[in-house]
């Protein structure tokens, strides 16, 4: 069963993000709540859109923990199981400096999630303009899937957790961990945008994701 420290740290790293989430999502939460069907609430609107987001990020987290439960079955070992945790480890320290403003290797790896984009892009064009409730919580499913290396840290997570229910426990973890940012960013854009990517911000919010990574390495390395 995973544990609580890890539930919690896949949530603040998260949370951490909310510079990143500014940048890459908060435009996209934006411009959605901008096409708000009269008949729906506006705050209903941005929250439904982000459960629609977290939705994905679970049966992501699903996916992947089921087979990384079936690569650990056959292999009767958690060599597989350690490597990737030392892989998103890694990954997360270099996407810590990338939003601390240090390095901008991390941004490479969010190349890896385009061709998926490509095609679900299309089913999102078929959603909007928002018309109504169920488009706005599909909107979100699709959002779910568009190409972050935060995600992807977390994924990685996931897919070395071994088990399928803990791998969805751990993205929707760390999607409860974006909530606040993005629900704020789609309710107060043009207050909090500033704040949220202000270079001090920025640089503490990376900071800690990278010595957080580090420490995870250091321990996994070290036990």
């Amino acid at each position: 069963m995973v544990s609580t420290l890890t539930l919690l740290s896949l949530a603040a790293t998260g949370f951490l993000g909310g510079g990143h989430c500014a940048g890459m999502c908060g435009g996209l939460s934006t411009a959605f709540a901008l096409q708000l069907p009269p008949q729906v609430g506006r705050t209903k609107l941005i929250v439904l859109m982000n459960l629609g987001r977290i939705t994905s990020y679970t049966f992501i987290g699903l996916m992947l923990g089921g087979l990384g439960q079936l690569g650990i079955s056959l292999d009767h070992t958690r060599l597989l199981q350690h490597g990737l945790a030392l892989a998103a480890n890694l990954l997360l320290l270099f996407i810590g400096l990338y939003l601390a403003g240090l390095n901008a290797y991390a941004a490479q790896v969010e190349k890896l999630g385009r061709p998926i984009w490509r095609r679900l892009n299309p089913l999102l064009n078929r959603l909007l303009p928002i018309k109504n409730t169920p488009a706005c919580f599909g909107v979100g499913v699709l959002w779910g899937w568009l190409p972050c290396g935060m995600v992807y840290s977390a994924s990685l997570y996931a897919l070395g957790s071994g088990r399928a229910a803990d791998g969805a426990l751990m993205m929707l973890a760390f999607g409860l961990g974006t909530l606040p940012n993005l629900l704020a960013m789609g309710l107060f854009a043009q207050q909090l945008k500033p704040l949220l990517q202000h270079r001090r911000f920025r640089l503490a919010a990376g900071l800690s994701v990278s010595l957080w990574a580090a420490w995870q390495l250091w321990h996994n390395i070290a036990g």
